[in-house]
């Protein structure tokens, strides 16, 4: 082997040493999830914002997940103190997001250097801060009740964009037990002439271009005299409330009766107002129909009187006309009819078995002959007719 093979034999075995003995600092390979900031020999910057292999040269390298959790409970739970001096603790979570800005990234790295400087002397601080001064805006009653939400948003808003500036001021407000007025100090965010509110200063998150989210509130503990006396109040304005509502559904429950009272005497009424319409109804019917049957009456009765008149005309025309031949006709042939029957009944003797002498000249007519001509006179007399009686001939 010559010098030159042995210089490059050489070479190639100082590489390899290199390389195993240097080799991590040659090349970086940054996971998807995470942003590696690499500082050269020289004290160049690279932002390695992409997954992949990246060239390390012997630089530092320090890598930060791109998106953390901060977590504040038990010990590390944040204190609380209210406006009415009440005191508890904290405890929930809250997202943070590392930027991709390289100007940011600078300032980060400046600043904080590694991931945990930023959580605990960045995010940490500016969230506790944001719980602290979000307090003194409310009661611990309230915070427990009716404006738990706000709470939240509240403390959300200053770790996003700063704290607010506060000044005391003295509301009036009614006790929700005793229901009197009381007037009591209390911290209020100071607003513009827009109502917007004024901040103390901007949010340091801002300046870093961190990206907050999600924040969490498991749990406010307050302090046991706290807890104590935020039951006592609950248990007194239950009882108030359940004691109004009672109030109020027996008015309700008296308004109820009594516009049931007048439902019902309303109908009573009207039914009343039914029954006599119907009766009402009936007799104006009943009167109508009565008034129809009198008139009918009347017309039926100048009916029968036109009837009668009329008939008395007519009889009366004939009267005049035959005197009544006709009708004086029918009565003799009845009267003969009558007479001939009773006469063929007779079981007797038509005649006299002795007959006397004569009564003169002339007459010599039987009692017979006289009777049925002394009949014959009088139906003709009866029915005003002339008739002519001729004797029976001599000795018949």
């Amino acid at each position: 082997m010559n010098i030159m093979q042995r210089v490059m034999v050489g070479l190639v075995f100082l590489a390899a040493l290199v390389v195993l003995v240097a080799g991590g600092k040659l090349i970086e390979f940054v996971d998807s999830d995470r942003i590696a900031i690499i500082q050269g020999v020289y004290g160049n910057l690279t932002f390695a914002t992409t997954p992949g292999p990246w060239g390390q040269w012997f630089g530092t390298v320090e890598t930060f997940k791109r998106r953390e959790q901060l977590w504040f409970k038990d010990k590390d739970a944040f204190r609380i103190r209210f406006n009415d001096n009440g005191h508890g603790t904290i405890s929930g979570s809250l997202a943070w997001e590392m930027p991709v800005d390289q100007k940011c990234l600078t300032k980060i790295f400046q600043q904080y250097r590694t991931q945990q400087a930023v959580e605990e002397q960045l995010v940490k601080p500016v969230t506790e801060k944001a719980v602290y001064t979000s307090g003194p805006l409310m009661s611990s009653t309230e915070s427990a009740a009716e404006r738990r939400n706000e709470l939240l948003q509240l403390i959300e808003d200053q770790i996003e964009n700063g704290a607010y500036m506060t000044q005391v001021v003295k509301v009036e407000e009614e006790d929700p037990i005793t229901k009197e007025k009381r007037v009591r100090a209390v911290s209020q965010a100071v607003r513009d002439k827009n109502g917007n509110v004024i901040r103390v200063t901007d949010s340091p998150l801002k300046e870093f271009c961190i990206k907050t989210f999600n924040l969490t509130i498991n749990e406010v503990r307050y302090d046991q005299e706290v807890e104590a006396q935020i039951q006592q109040q609950q248990q007194a304005i239950m009882a108030v409330r359940i004691a109004m509502a009672n109030a109020q559904k027996a008015a309700q429950d008296a308004l109820t009766v009594a516009e049931q009272g007048k439902a019902d005497a309303a109908k009573a009424k009207w039914e009343q107002e039914k029954v006599n319409a119907t009766v009402v109804a009936e007799a104006e019917g009943k009167k109508k129909a009565e008034e129809q049957n009198a008139l009918a009456m009347q017309f039926y009765k100048q009916a029968q009187t036109a009837k009668g008149e009329a008939e008395y005309a007519y009889r009366s025309k004939l009267m005049q006309a035959d005197n009544a031949l006709e009708k004086r006709l029918d009565a003799y042939i009845r009267v003969q009819e009558l007479w001939a029957k009773a006469f063929a009944q007779y079981q007797g003797s038509m005649v006299p078995s002795v007959v006397m002498g004569g009564q003169g000249e002339g007459k010599g007519a039987t009692a017979i002959e006289t009777v049925m001509s002394t009949l014959a006179a009088k139906a003709a007399r009866d029915l005003a007719v002339e008739m002519r009686a001729t004797s029976a001939p001599t000795g018949k």
